[in-house]
């Protein structure tokens, strides 16, 4: 499942446990963990959560391969742990208080965390990238687009780790990390088009793991001891990762500070700078999430074309579920808009084909179905259906005039299935909201010729130039709509009404 807000997501960088393999995963950010993938996405905390892909199409890397080397497991190489207090000279901790030596604790965990980040950045590089360059098994264009700019973000950190160790003393422990953090810290903002980039680099790794080269030359990689059992994107997601761990580290330091330590002031200031960041990524990182998925959505009939697509910024969640049939869709839940798609694959990319026209989530009506209130399609089928395929179902429905859909669709687990009503709930609320701020002023439209001209009068003006270029049935319904909606907006009950429904 992907959540709302920029890129199911454990958030943990590597560590030397034995992590589980990988099973079949979904795209970006979005930008995309070693759990089985979740149908359902969302995007409120995607800098938070790895990105992940879905594809039954795909072959999974971590399942038997005909082609695949049986040799007995290597011995992975594992990464120690370290503590400050175990690294330098004991003799010393006797000297400083419990709180000191917790706080040279955090300190020298933020150090030792860049160096394990750039052993990581430089591993992906060398062992990863420029072999597969090397051997042709990629052109160079495509490991651009999955590298992206990890190029770049090693020689950032590593300048953050050396002046973390001019300032540290002969005895180890460290007076002041403030100001260094302070300016510091503006310079990730470069991490921008690195995450922004990330759910492209997900796919395109996804559809080049059907290569028989690339699966046979990562598979290898994975058996290898250097790679400690991680996956190709594990390593690539690690930067992300170590963005959001900024602001814990920070505030770990911060908590085992005195508050009229010199550094008190300085900490904040740093995480309040590193917050700023990581939101405004964020942001940057769902807006690109939406555009990539808004562009990988076949229309069968220009009919299925709805603004409120066109004009979303974000993915709310998306993700698969089944119909009562038995038929797997994959669901987008845009800021105002449900679109119900098929997963299918145009000029070899995943494209998501619409199922039904676009549903608007101020229209839409939700409702929670118990288990077994669901009766499956098919006599037969249904007849010899066990329990499990009768749970954890919801409706979602819409009627506006002549247009109506009902739409029963099944998550995975009870979990899942909640996230989804909390997804389309708020997504309602907010829809509500919004109408009820824009009917406190005038509602006005940009016509096709330019001018502005209230909500009515634009609608009857785009149905008559739609008319011109073709007969579709759509533009009747959508005008509809769209006095309904005036209506509502210039009536204090049917303001209430809104409320009541949702």
């Amino acid at each position: 499942m992907v959540l709302d807000g920029v890129f199911n997501f454990t958030w943990k960088e590597p560590s030397n446990k034995r992590v589980k393999p990988l099973s079949r995963v979904t795209s970006l950010a979005s930008l995309i963990p070693p759990v089985r993938a979740t149908p359902l996405k969302r995007f409120s905390q995607t800098l938070q959560r790895s990105i992940s892909f879905r594809s039954e199409s795909r072959p999974d890397l971590f399942s038997p391969r005909p082609w695949s080397r049986n040799v007995p497991p290597a011995n992975t190489k594992r990464r120690d742990s370290k503590l400050w207090s175990e690294t330098f000279d004991v003799c010393v901790n006797h000297m400083l208080t419990s709180q000191e030596i917790k706080r040279q604790e955090a300190i020298f965990e933020l150090s030792q965390g860049e160096e394990d980040l750039i052993e990581d950045l430089k591993l992906a590089k060398k062992a990863y990238h420029d072999p597969m360059l090397k051997l042709s098994i990629m052109t160079e264009q495509e490991l651009n687009q999955i590298f992206g700019t990890l190029d770049s973000l090693i020689p950032l950190h590593e300048d953050l780790l050396r002046r973390l160790q001019e300032v540290r003393k002969p005895d180890g422990s460290t007076e002041h990390v403030g100001h260094i953090l302070v300016g510091w810290l503006p310079c990730l903002n470069s991490y921008d088009s690195y995450c922004s980039n990330q759910v492209a680099a997900k796919a395109l790794l996804d559809h080049k793991k059907q290569d028989h080269r690339v699966q046979d030359f990562l598979q290898r990689c994975l058996e290898s001891p250097f790679s400690r059992k991680l996956d190709l994107w594990n390593f690539l997601d690690i930067p992300r990762s170590r963005l959001v761990k900024y602001p814990l580290l920070l505030r770990e330091i911060l908590r085992h500070t005195p508050n009229d330590h010199p550094d008190q002031q300085h900490l904040e200031e740093a995480i309040n700078i590193i917050q700023g960041i990581v939101a405004e990524i964020n942001i940057k990182t769902g807006e690109s999430e939406c555009q990539y998925y808004k562009e990988r959505l076949i229309y069968l009939e220009e009919g299925q074309r709805d603004s409120l697509i066109d004009n979303s910024r974000a993915v709310c969640c998306h993700g698969e579920l089944k119909n009562n049939r038995g038929v797997k869709l994959h669901v987008f839940l845009f800021e105002e808009v449900l679109v119900i798609t098929r997963a299918v694959t145009h000029n070899d990319q995943l494209c998501y084909q619409l199922y039904r026209q676009p549903i608007p989530v101020r229209e839409l009506v939700l409702e929670d179905l118990q288990d077994g209130e669901v009766r499956l399609g098919g006599s037969i089928r249904g007849a010899f259906s066990n329990n499990e395929r009768i749970k954890n179902f919801f409706r979602v429905s819409f009627k506006n005039g002549s247009q109506s859909q009902t739409h029963s669709l099944q998550a995975n687990d009870s979990f899942n299935k909640q996230q989804w009503l909390n997804c389309i709930r708020q997504a309602k609320e907010k829809a509500a909201c919004a109408g009820k701020a824009g009917g406190l002023e005038a509602h006005f439209l940009v016509s096709p010729n330019g001018r502005r001209v209230p909500q009515g009068e634009a609608a009857l003006e785009q149905m008559e130039q739609s008319d011109c270029e073709s007969d579709c049935s759509m533009d009747t319904s959508e005008l509809s709509a769209d006095c309904e909606r005036m209506e509502q907006t210039n009536s204090c009950e049917s303001e209430k009404q809104i409320e009541t429904n949702v």
